[in-house]
């Protein structure tokens, strides 16, 4: 058995899976938020009461915010900041009294979908998040690659490649630099851009709805997303040509952006053409912690 915890900001959710990704059982508690002690007795014990529901005991991965530093083994880059600089592995191991896998959010949500979702099957996969923030995961033959600094995949904090009139040096980002993709391809950064071209302060869903009424500044902000969208990701089609690419997130639900990407993203890739597949998610907001279960990989039970 598998038990997977998805570590957000309101909320901890676990699941324990069978070997064939069934759900044994399922439960969520709040997260204790600015108490870590707290925290880490939050998830000990909600992989506990998932194991008592089911009879078994299991391996257990922890999708987080941010990652452990390799350099310091501590907790960086967390939007839930009461984690960094915290051992998190070392004091969940020690409290479930067994190793304890961790791993970016979006390098889970990334692996849920290779394993058995939309690109069950393929050998190399880019998982893109594009909601509040933008983040990004790389797997390889079912298994995450983190890489020696732990921040493979982290896209959304390179610079909007091929910058066109008025996109440089582009907005300031909360990393401290200007004109990150994740800036521009957030949620926050579609509404920034409506506004700016408006006047009008609405949040992204809001302007997806209305471009499909036909409301053409609406459409006008979501060509500009998508052209933005099709620079950024062909860039990493040139560096990592994987075979698909799966989105996750607010911006996914947005189903122009498989209709159009692939088309868009041919003009920027360094190929004559580009075989890689654009999907939706298949286990949607459950694909954060059905990835962080799918840590421990066959063989490793």
């Amino acid at each position: 058995m598998r038990i997977g915890i998805d570590l957000g900001g309101t909320k901890i959710e676990g699941i324990a899976l069978d070997d064939a990704g069934g759900t044994l059982a399922r439960r969520r508690v709040a997260t204790p938020r600015f108490d870590y002690d707290g925290t880490v007795e939050a998830i000990a014990a909600l992989a506990l009461s998932l194991e008592q529901e089911a009879g078994l005991r299991g391996t257990v991965g922890v999708g987080m915010p941010g990652a452990i530093s390799p350099a310091s083994g501590l907790v960086k880059n967390a939007n839930s900041t009461w984690l960094i600089g915290r051992p998190l592995d070392r004091d969940l191991s020690a409290r479930l009294e067994r190793p304890v896998r961790l791993a970016n959010d979006a390098n889970c949500f990334a692996l849920s979908e290779a394993v058995d979702g939309a690109a069950a099957g393929a050998r190399v996969v880019f998982g893109v998040i594009v909601g509040t923030g933008t983040g990004g995961g790389v797997v390889v033959e079912r298994r995450v690659l983190t890489g020696p600094n732990a921040i493979a995949g982290e896209w959304g904090h390179n610079p909007l490649p091929w910058p066109r009139p008025g996109e440089w040096p582009g907005p300031a980002c909360y990393c401290g630099k200007t004109g990150c993709v994740e800036s521009f391809l957030s949620g926050p950064g579609l509404a920034r851009d409506y506004r700016e071209a408006t006047g009008q302060a609405i949040e992204a869903p809001e302007i997806a709805r209305r471009a499909e009424t036909g409301e053409a500044p609406a459409l006008a902000a979501l060509e500009r997303y998508e052209d933005r969208m099709a620079r950024a990701l062909a860039v990493v089609l040139n560096i990592l040509d994987p075979d698909a690419v799966v989105l996750g997130g607010g911006m996914s639900r947005v189903q122009r952006l498989y209709r159009n990407l692939p088309r868009l993203w041919q003009e920027w890739a360094f190929s004559d053409r580009v075989d890689t597949r654009l999907a939706p998610p298949v286990h949607g907001d459950s694909s954060g912690v059905r990835g962080a279960a799918w840590l421990w990989g066959p063989g490793e039970l």
